[in-house]
């Protein structure tokens, strides 16, 4: 059983077959394991009973983990967590449901999260980016191939790497929701499902016109409010989340998460109901608004966000106060049993980490502190996909 957890501290427990045999030897023995800065001391109390009955063998090692460690950081938690947590994968849903050259700011929206997310390591395989029109190539565009969120730094969000998995007439409430509950017809392409399961965290992440309990798609057609909570609720029952971020940008938007009644969703909306969402700036050289307030300020603070990052989701769902919204950011919370502030934005934003199951693993447990920071150097660099933007602020 190997057992690693490496943040700030750093615990790494082995237990192997020989292990136990050199322990049984005696009747209480003592293992000193030195990582990092920290002295961790495990006793190990064995008691063995022998039976003799049916040429029965029986086994019985009981132990007492005590473990000491400098700065009291409480690491026997974390290993309970780790047993506990069902959370193995990230996937981020995108969609822009707006067409039309005066909706750019949609499309901007979404190539700025889509961004973010690529960002802190979630790949294209489990990003599903959904956008109704295709504003780069827009004939009204002075920038062909190209589209913009920050009229200041000239920010193209679009870039070389983009993969749009619906595009134009594609993004429809039927394709959105087949999506989600994985009803897709036979011989539909791998990039276009959805491929989650029990253990999946979910960014669900929508932006376009809405009004009180409906979000248009394309301005010929609606989903409503209860549907969404009926698409997501069978989500739930066909175990396609473990938990789910449900995060809209929209007029009316939190009108949109009333009747959600499935477990484990933490929704927020840029307004209530009754407010319209409003855009930040206008680009000159483009003639129409390029982003939304709220999806600016959140993209504000994503960008301050590393993969290795301790910002919460509690942080996030302030990033957009009354007073720079103009509007009242809505947060609905009592389906989530985690407290916000307790979850990192990572946690849909970004990547899980990949564990590697080993079949063995070495006696030696003294690893030197430049080891362990060569491999945390390795991983920052394995993560950080696109750099992040030379800054967001005006």
């Amino acid at each position: 059983m190997w057992i690693s957890r490496t943040n700030k501290f750093s615990l790494s427990l082995c237990i192997t077959p020989e292990l136990v045999l050199r322990q049984l030897k005696r009747s209480t023995g003592k293992l000193n394991l030195n990582y990092c800065d920290n002295n961790i001391t495990i006793h190990f109390i064995f008691s063995m009973f022998i039976m003799n009955e049916k040429n029965a063998f029986v086994l019985n090692i009981t132990f007492l983990v005590i473990i000491t460690v400098c700065y009291g950081y409480n690491y026997t938690d974390n290993i309970d967590d780790f047993f506990r947590n069902k959370h193995t994968n990230n996937w981020a849903v995108l969609v822009d449901t707006s067409r039309f050259w005066f909706n750019y700011r949609h499309v901007s929206n979404v190539l700025s999260i889509y961004r973010s997310v690529k960002r802190l390591g979630i790949p294209d395989s489990q990003i599903i980016l959904m956008i109704a029109d295709d504003m780069s190539c827009n004939p009204r565009n002075p920038r062909p191939a190209t589209v913009f969120n920050n009229a200041n730094q000239h920010i193209n969000v679009y870039g070389d790497d983009v993969e749009v998995d619906y595009r134009g007439y594609e993004v429809t409430v039927e394709n959105f929701v087949r999506l989600l509950t994985g009803r897709l017809p036979p011989g539909t392409p791998r990039s276009k499902q959805l491929l989650t399961d029990e253990g999946s965290n979910i960014l669900v992440y929508l932006t376009g016109h809405g009004g009180d309990g409906f979000l248009k798609f394309q301005d010929s057609e609606e989903i409503t409010s209860q549907e969404m909570a009926d698409a997501l609720e069978q989500m739930w029952q066909k175990q396609r989340y473990h938990e789910l971020f449900f995060m809209i940008d929209t007029c009316q938007a939190a009108s949109m998460y009333e009747k959600f009644y499935s477990p484990n969703i933490l929704a927020v909306a840029s307004s209530l109901v009754g407010e319209d969402s409003l855009s930040h700036h206008v680009d000159p050289a483009i003639g129409v608004y390029i982003i939304d307030r709220y999806t600016y300020y959140a993209l504000e603070f994503l960008e301050n966000v590393d993969p290795f990052s301790k910002k919460t989701i509690g942080e996030f769902l302030t990033v957009c106060p009354k007073r720079v919204c103009i509007s009242t950011v809505g947060i609905r919370k009592d389906l989530f049993k985690r407290n916000p502030h307790d979850v990192p934005v990572t946690d849909f934003f970004g990547s899980v980490r990949p564990v590697k199951l080993l079949s063995s693993t070495s006696t030696d447990t003294n690893i030197s502190i430049s080891t362990t920071k060569k491999v945390i150097s390795l991983n920052k660099s394995h993560y950080k996909y696109v750099p992040a933007l030379i800054s967001f602020k005006k």
